[in-house]
């Protein structure tokens, strides 16, 4: 099998911060999926299931409502590996264009006083939020995009290096 693209991302030399991890070409239609990269990883812990849960709902609902970026909003979900989400967006932007937004939806999170969707009605596992380390996540991570604003390592994906062998073929080492 062909390895999927989010797999040539250098996962020992990523920081977060905020990349285009793929543009989809549908028809007449431009979607891209954007890397919102909270914890780098294999190199520190992930975030905790019930506060990723948590910012999962607020940011969503933050997004889905915000009056500028809603009609383009088409998902915000975690990554398996709890390090991140994924934003898909109609069109294509460069990662810089998303920064004041991100930026914008997680400092948000500070003044939320209760989880949006939470009621069993609503959500699959409703018991599993944590509001107060929610807002600890979010504000770790928009310090951090403050203070690494001119830093292009936060927009630009460290790929793997690969060797490829004389007939064209991928070689890995594990």
């Amino acid at each position: 099998m062909e390895l999927i693209q989010s797999f040539s991302v250098d996962h020992m030399r990523i920081v977060p911060g905020i990349f285009t991890s793929r543009t989809d070409h549908l028809g007449d239609y431009t979607v891209t999926t954007y890397d919102i990269r909270l914890k780098r990883p294999n190199r520190e812990p992930v975030i905790d299931a019930a506060a990723m849960h948590s910012l999962e709902h607020i940011i969503a609902t933050c997004l889905r409502n915000d009056p500028d970026w809603k009609d383009e909003v088409i998902y915000w979900g975690p990554m398996g590996c709890l390090t991140g989400f994924y934003l898909i967006l109609k069109g294509s932007r460069a990662p810089q264009e998303l920064y004041e937004l991100i930026l914008k939806v997680f400092k948000a999170v500070e003044d939320v006083q209760e989880v949006p969707g939470t009621a069993p009605q609503n959500c699959g596992c409703f018991r599993m939020h944590n509001l107060e380390m929610a807002k600890w996540y979010a504000a770790e991570f928009a310090a951090y995009l403050e203070a690494n604003a001119g830093n292009s390592d936060i927009f630009e994906y460290p790929r793997t290096e690969r060797l490829i062998t004389e007939d064209g073929r991928n070689f890995y080492d594990s």
